[in-house]
């Protein structure tokens, strides 16, 4: 992948996850409500803050997608792609596991039912992120997609799993997950473009 083209994914990305925070933040702000709004400039500050806290949001997903290809790169080069398929899927179910019930039953949190939820919802999406890049890539995309879809994404979240509120739980997951599924589906029309130039 040349400079240009991580650029124009960085860019595009930092859009996405900027757009994202911003309908999420206003879909909150609007059946939440709370922050309360003193004057007009607290009006058009606010949609600023949340395209700024999307556009790190996006840079942090970012790093986890780079730190999953380095990661991919050498798991191909140390294992066969099998046993490697088999270690991401281990992986995957262990962070889904950990999300799930190990905070609750270790950790003494008392939001089982919430960390269900969200790891639930990070299957699912997992999972319908997964089939788009296998129809659109090949078969071989399934595992490794999941594994990032999963186990990437819930690692890159547990920072704000610890702050305990269900609002800024919901405001970074949202864009975060968006914007890692961006990154995987369009991958491939990255390093396909480079290969033909």
């Amino acid at each position: 992948m040349s400079l240009r083209k991580w650029s124009k994914l960085f860019l595009k990305t930092l859009l996405v996850g900027a757009v994202a925070a911003l309908i999420v933040g206003l879909i909150l702000q609007l059946f939440n409500g709370a922050i309360e709004f003193t004057g007009m400039a607290d009006l058009l500050i606010y949609p600023l803050i949340l395209l700024g806290s999307g556009a790190l949001v996006s840079v942090y997903s970012q790093m986890g997608f780079f730190a999953y290809l380095t990661l991919n790169y050498m798991g191909i080069g140390i294992f066969r792609r099998k046993t490697w398929q088999y270690i991401q899927i281990v992986l995957a179910v262990l962070a889904l596991l950990e999300l799930m019930f190990f905070r609750t039953f270790v950790g003494g949190s008392t939001s089982l039912q919430q960390d269900l939820i969200l790891g639930i919802s990070i299957l699912i999406i997992a999972v319908v992120v997964a089939y788009l890049k296998v129809k659109s890539t090949n078969a071989n995309a399934w595992i490794p997609t999941l594994f990032f879809m999963m186990a990437i994404s819930i690692v890159e979240i547990i920072g704000v799993l610890q702050i305990g509120v269900s609002n800024a739980t919901i405001f970074m997951v949202v864009p975060l997950l968006i914007c890692n599924a961006y990154q995987i589906l369009t991958l491939h029309k990255v390093t396909q473009d480079e290969k033909k130039s």
